[in-house]
């Protein structure tokens, strides 16, 4: 699976959050400024390419909806991460972790704590 760009992440969030959307209906979800809907549709038409997003037709329209869940693409995306960069080991992810104190030694264990209280 491809990493989304910025630009798709945004668009997937949408899709994850809202659903089912026409083109229109995703441009209406932006903030400010609103990407022009000729752009959009090719990014949405980019990411149907790419797997993660399918179609309807209704009329002459597409009404899009993703076919991954943000908890699948997260789950794949950490995957990578740990297989690119830790020599495909989530013990050295998490050791480098410590090291860097981006989560300390106790936060650590009241993580083991947590999943052994929920196994």
């Amino acid at each position: 699976m491809n990493k989304l760009t910025k630009k798709e992440e945004i668009i997937m969030n949408i899709f994850w959050k809202k659903g089912r959307l026409f083109v229109k209906e995703l441009q209406d979800n932006y903030e400010e400024p609103k990407p022009h809907f000729n752009t959009l549709s090719t990014q949405v038409r980019s990411l149907e390419a790419e797997g993660f997003l399918a179609h309807n037709v209704y009329g002459n329209s597409f009404r899009y909806y993703p076919l991954i869940t943000q908890d699948e693409y997260k789950k794949n995306t950490l995957a990578g991460v740990v297989k690119n960069y830790f020599g495909n080991s989530y013990l050295e992810a998490v050791s480098t972790l410590v090291r860097e104190e981006k989560i300390s030694v106790d936060e650590l264990k009241e993580l083991i704590d947590k999943i052994e209280k929920g196994k």
